[in-house]
């Protein structure tokens, strides 16, 4: 997955990663999706995130240490990270890994842009 399968774009102050690879299982693309997500936190200091998984059928461990790391440096900025989207059998992957209760999901977009105090419609 290459940079131009991570669609960044900013609702209202909200920073939202459109995941749209249906595969993030090899450790180079967890290394550029991690690398990516860092340069918005730490560079560009964004502390509002939404990342929409719609599009994702599967992915690794790996990426929940990076999704896990991303979380604690927003956190540590007084941010939140919110995850839209996930399909049932990721969400099953997040209970194994017993890490859910580290993060707030959201079905869509809409309430996890509202949890923000964005509405859109």
């Amino acid at each position: 997955m290459g940079e131009q399968n991570l669609v960044v774009h900013e609702i209202h102050g909200v920073t939202v990663v459109d995941f749209s690879g249906l595969t993030i299982l090899d450790q180079s693309t967890v290394e550029s999706i991690s690398q990516r997500l860092e340069e918005l936190v730490e560079v560009k200091d964004r502390r509002k995130l939404l990342l929409d998984f719609s599009e994702v059928k599967f992915l690794s461990s790996s990426l929940l240490g990076a999704l896990i790391s991303l979380q604690m440096k927003v956190t540590a900025r007084n941010g939140r990270v919110v995850i839209t989207s996930l399909r049932s059998e990721l969400q099953k992957v997040f209970k194994l890994a017993k890490v859910e209760k580290l993060f707030e999901f959201y079905d869509d977009e809409e309430p996890g842009l509202n949890s923000f105090g964005v509405y859109t419609s």
